[in-house]
């Protein structure tokens, strides 16, 4: 299975650790990594035991990542889990304490990372367009360049257990938030939108991208930002404008 193993890049590591440990270490770590396929030498000695204990973590939750996106939630077994994060069971059972413990886990880091990823993206533009454009192509960015994240929080926690269930619509949730606070901000108080627009506009984007994604088709979403332009404009300033989005997206 080794062929199937997940990788970890120095880049990875410090955006999962970098907040915890120095640097150095946590590129050492990659170093090391990087040079046994993936797994940590026999016997390793130079470095913290703390540090490589956190680095293990994060195979896991990448070799679940990975497992649910080739097999499916149900499908997936510990086992499946620690063939592709190279890891052995009891260091397994020293992070979790059974598959949905590692699989809430990891939605929540594959969340977390999504979540910060759009607050930055969003933080150049101008007016409430401007950021959800930014926000869009930065989210079609994250579905392509991370299939295994964004399969499970898109596709796989809608069959996976009621605790995952209640993260996805935590996680709709926010980002609808996010959409009605940008457009009231800018809106004139005496027709302010209501609040269902945003999450009408928030499950329209996931249905989409639910779609293409149980069909294999991640490849191409970075093509769909015109079309969820004018769609998540429309609700709000109409055909017309909504029309002139989709323009600007298309450039």
């Amino acid at each position: 299975m080794a062929s199937d193993r997940v990788e970890l890049s120095q880049e990875m590591l410090l955006a999962a650790l970098g907040d915890s440990w120095p640097q150095a270490d946590v590129s050492a770590a990659a170093e090391l990594l990087s040079g046994g396929e993936g797994q940590f030498p026999s016997g390793i000695r130079s470095l913290p035991s703390d540090l490589v204990s956190a680095v293990q973590r994060e195979r896991l939750l990448a070799g679940m990542l990975r497992a649910t996106a080739e097999l499916g939630y149900r499908e997936v077994s510990v086992q499946e889990v620690l063939d592709r994060a190279g890891v052995s069971r009891p260091t397994f059972y020293e992070h979790f304490e059974n598959k949905e413990d590692c699989f809430l886990a990891a939605f929540d880091s594959a969340a977390s990372r999504l979540r910060d990823r759009l607050e930055v993206a969003a933080e150049d533009g101008e007016g409430w367009r401007g950021r959800l454009r930014l926000s869009l192509e930065d989210l079609l960015r994250f579905v392509a360049e991370d299939p295994d994240a964004a399969m499970t929080l898109i596709v796989d926690a809608r069959a996976a257990c009621p605790p995952a269930l209640e993260r996805r619509d935590q996680l709709l949730d926010h980002f609808a938030s996010c959409l009605d606070s940008q457009v009231r901000a800018e809106a004139d108080p005496a027709n302010a939108p209501s609040a269902i627009a945003a999450a009408g506009v928030v499950g329209g984007i996931e249905a989409l991208l639910y779609a293409r994604l149980n069909r294999g088709e991640a490849d191409d979403v970075q093509s769909l930002l015109p079309s969820l332009m004018y769609f998540a404009v429309l609700p709000y300033e109409g055909r017309e404008v909504a029309s002139e989005e989709l323009a600007v997206a298309a450039r």
